[in-house]
């Protein structure tokens, strides 16, 4: 167990690294210059001293050659230093902290969202005897995943904002505040995982143990809530990480839909700015969040499915049986 935490510690910090180096390479190899554009921060076109821009240059180190300032970046962010807004001057972690509380909020509310009702209908389309039901119950995630996540956006706020007047349109603050942008991020996850752990359900039922308990007399909903749910939210699981990249990806949309502050505005205007700093910034902070809830994930596999820990024991007692063996035979060649 230990080697394998290892491992996966070892691969977490080898995505990080690659994240870095990859998102460096494409935006400093971007033909536009963010020097330029931040000092035309009208977009008037008025314009700028040339000597102005070749100081700014210098003052962020945009005038070395890219290689220095790769390695001159990689060591800053090994030590938590992500560098200073090119439009700002604000160091890239304070612009980071201050948009993480407004985010997590909407990104803990929608996940809420998501999974309470992604299992509520994984649940009724699995467990519900009547075809037509059934079939109806399983074509909704379909119908979620393909709804764009700005016009569902639009469509609450015109219901529940505009007609109904039951929650604030745009910047809103606390639960009410939040509601409509949770459920606009909640919709496209939620319908992943009923589609996952329906699949999950549905492969589980057929199984000989399921039998077993029904015959021992368990009701279906008893077999399902004990035997089936564990070993079928494996699949669920194994996407977390998918999940969670889809949810910072919708969080732009929904930001800007409903005027929110957060990660996601602050993506936006800073690659519109083309301010390198901020968008590697939070490049790092997903591929952060992405090799966490993987390694937790990870974590977790044996507590779901007992089946999974036993295995990897299995492995590892068989590599180290072929080990012994491989150490007594190359003994033996050499003495022999």
């Amino acid at each position: 167990m230990t080697r394998y935490l290892v491992l996966r510690v070892l691969q977490a910090f080898w995505v990080l690294w690659a994240a870095f180096t990859i998102s460096f390479v494409v935006l400093y190899l971007l033909p536009a210059d963010p020097i330029s554009i931040a000092a035309d921060g009208g977009g008037t076109g008025t314009p700028v001293d040339k000597a102005a821009i070749a100081e700014l240059q210098a003052r962020y180190g945009l005038d070395r050659p890219l290689w220095e300032q790769y390695w001159t970046a990689l060591g800053h962010a090994m030590h938590g230093d992500l560098g200073h807004s090119i439009v700002t001057g604000q160091p890239v972690t304070d612009a980071i902290g201050n948009a993480l509380p407004g985010t997590f909020g909407l990104a803990g509310l929608a996940v809420v969202f998501a999974t309470v009702g992604g299992v509520a209908l994984a649940f009724a389309s699995t467990y519900t005897r009547r075809p037509w039901l059934r079939t109806a119950l399983g074509a909704l995630p379909s119908l979620a995943v393909s709804v764009p996540t700005f016009w569902t956006g639009l469509l609450l706020l015109q219901l529940f904002s505009f007609r109904w007047r039951l929650a604030p349109a745009f910047g809103g603050h606390g639960f009410s505040g939040t509601i409509l942008p949770a459920l606009t991020l909640a919709l496209p996850i939620g319908a992943v995982i009923a589609q996952v752990l329906a699949a999950g359900l549905a492969s589980t039922w057929r199984q000989p143990y399921v039998d077993v308990a029904l015959s021992k007399g368990g009701s279906r909903w008893w077999v399902q809530r004990k035997h089936v749910l564990r070993a079928a939210s494996v699949p669920t699981f194994t996407i977390a990480g998918v999940l969670v990249g889809n949810m910072l990806a919708g969080s732009v949309v929904v930001e800007t839909v409903f005027a929110r502050q957060g990660v996601g505005r602050l993506t936006q205007t800073a690659v519109l700015a083309q301010d390198i700093p901020v968008v590697q910034g939070i490049v790092v902070l997903t591929s952060i969040v992405f090799v966490t809830v993987n390694l937790a994930v990870d974590l977790l596999y044996p507590l779901l499915d007992p089946r999974i820990a036993t295995r990897s024991r299995r492995a590892a007692k068989d590599e180290e049986t072929d080990e012994r063996i491989g150490s007594t035979v190359e003994g033996v060649a050499i003495h022999g």
